[in-house]
């Protein structure tokens, strides 16, 4: 990230490679927000508030209707299945929801890094298999949580215990905390470099401000509906936009890859560096990062084939697409700062505003989940109410904390939800009722925990000693066969 007076050296790629290159995390970047030369987004921004109106007005009205919940008022809603009048989402919900969260320039980074260790050909089928692979636990887990109308806290409770859950669920809040504090980090510094550069926001107080402004529209988002603003927000607006911009770009650098030779550039060799299963470990990295909120979105779902497809097919072409055009620009345009090279296609100022506005929606999905999650520890206080303490923490934390020193720590955080939904899966697939096993669950499941701690820890030593196989596939095939062989078999 750039700041608005100094330059940061912030490389995470550098970080990652130092500590292993399988860390899964969505939010991998290196000055992704450098460039001053962003063009303003308040149309867009005026665009998405309008129907923001609708959204606000209507949660209240709704929200606390007789007929909108069988859990009591004062009830765990997060542990509690969502009842069927409020299952409204439908195939194409689930796909325009992970289509959207899965657009990003971070996305782009990523991609571009396997250049130029591997070849075209070779980084190209690691990014469609490690997508596709990656974004089926993604709609696995989705499903899980379709099935059974529990969010993510949920399905930990079910599969841990009624009270060692609590940990993963305070570790996973800790993370969502950090990760939305990163988020509005990532606009504020986009935005306060957009007014610099026509001249204004020179005072020292403005990135504060800013980081206002962006932690009240989350806010905003945050009171509103979570189900209307998927459906009537991103599907309607959003991602329009989003997908105007990626078929802009992805235009502008064929049409120079044209001019290059594409014979020339498919056949490209790589230098060596990096195999087959570390390439697969850092595509799949950002659809696993993304495994601890997934339920709480899908459990909305009408049907749970409709969540698994609908999820797969949004976030794995979403994946597919930005791996693939940051590979593609690093072909055409070899830089260091992938951001300017974006910058110098025909109007990638517009398209990368557009796409930073999309941003928000990755702040607000680590804003809902986090609520969700306090909702599920505390539950006298609504998922509203939490959302709004969620979002505010977030922006504290980004308005005061160097949020940008703290990323290895929130990488390392990230990794153990790996083997915990390693766990999960190999315990819930196939048919396994998660609510009979949450009604049942005893306070500690000692199986299930003495799986996820060694999954964690051979997680870590894989990392670190054998990081030619990878880390987090190993992980999640060891800890899913050691929960499925270890199961009960009646549930």
């Amino acid at each position: 990230m750039q700041r608005a007076t100094e330059k940061v050296p912030l490389n995470l790629i550098e970080v990652i490679l130092a500590q292993g290159s399988n860390v899964p995390s969505r939010h991998l970047s290196r000055q992704v927000c450098e460039s001053r030369r962003v063009l303003p987004t308040c149309s867009t921004l005026h665009t998405v508030c309008m129907e923001l109106t609708l959204i606000t007005d209507t949660h209240h009205s709704s929200a606390h209707s007789p007929a909108a919940t069988n859990v009591p008022a004062s009830g765990n809603q997060a542990l509690h299945p969502v009842p069927d009048t409020e299952r409204v989402f439908a195939m194409a919900d689930h796909a325009s929801l992970w289509f959207s969260l899965g657009v990003g320039l971070l996305v782009m980074q990523i991609g571009a890094y396997l250049m130029p260790a591997m070849g075209t050909r070779e980084a190209l089928m690691a990014i469609v298999a490690g997508s596709l692979l990656g974004a089926g636990l993604l709609g696995w887990v989705a499903k899980l949580g379709c099935d059974s109308g529990l969010a993510s806290a949920g399905l930990m409770h079910s599969v841990y215990g009624s009270s060692f859950a609590r940990l993963p669920v305070m570790l996973n809040i800790v993370q969502l905390l950090g990760w939305g504090a990163f988020e509005l980090v990532v606009m504020r510094d986009a935005t306060v470099a957009i007014g610099r550069q026509s001249g204004s926001m020179a005072a020292a107080y403005w990135p504060y401000l800013v980081t206002l402004v962006w932690g009240g529209l989350v806010m905003l988002l945050i009171s509103g509906s979570m189900v209307k603003l998927v459906r009537k927000v991103i599907a309607r607006v959003a991602l329009p936009l989003v997908v105007l911009s990626l078929i802009w770009l992805t235009w502008q650098f064929l049409s120079m890859a044209q001019l290059k030779g594409f014979e020339t550039l498919w056949n490209r060799p790589g230098t060596g560096g990096m195999g087959v299963m570390p390439a697969l470990d850092l595509v799949i990295a950002m659809p696993i990062s993304w495994l601890p909120l997934v339920a709480d979105y899908a459990r909305y779902g009408r049907h749970g084939g409709a969540a698994l497809r609908g999820t797969w097919l949004g976030y794995a072409l979403a994946n597919i697409w930005c791996y693939s055009l940051g590979v593609l620009v690093v072909l055409v345009l070899p830089s260091t700062d992938l951001v300017t090279a974006l910058l110098l296609a025909q109007g990638g100022l517009i398209a990368l505003s557009l796409i930073l506005v999309d941003e928000m929606d990755n702040a607000y999905g680590d804003a809902y989940s986090g609520a969700v999650s306090s909702h599920s520890l505390l539950p006298k206080w609504t998922i509203r109410q939490w959302g709004l303490l969620v979002t505010l923490a977030c922006t504290l934390l980004a308005m005061l904390l160097p949020i940008h020193s703290l990323e290895p720590f929130l990488l390392m955080l990230s990794s153990v939800f790996v083997p915990l939904f390693g766990v999960i899966l190999g315990r819930l697939a196939f048919g396994v009722s998660a609510t009979t096993l949450l009604a049942q669950a005893p306070k500690f499941n000692a199986v299930p925990v003495l799986i996820w701690i060694v999954g964690i820890a051979g997680y870590h030593l894989s990392s670190r000693y054998t990081p030619a196989l990878g880390a987090a596939l190993p992980t999640l095939v060891l800890t899913f066969a050691a929960a499925w062989i270890t199961r009960p078999r009646r549930v």
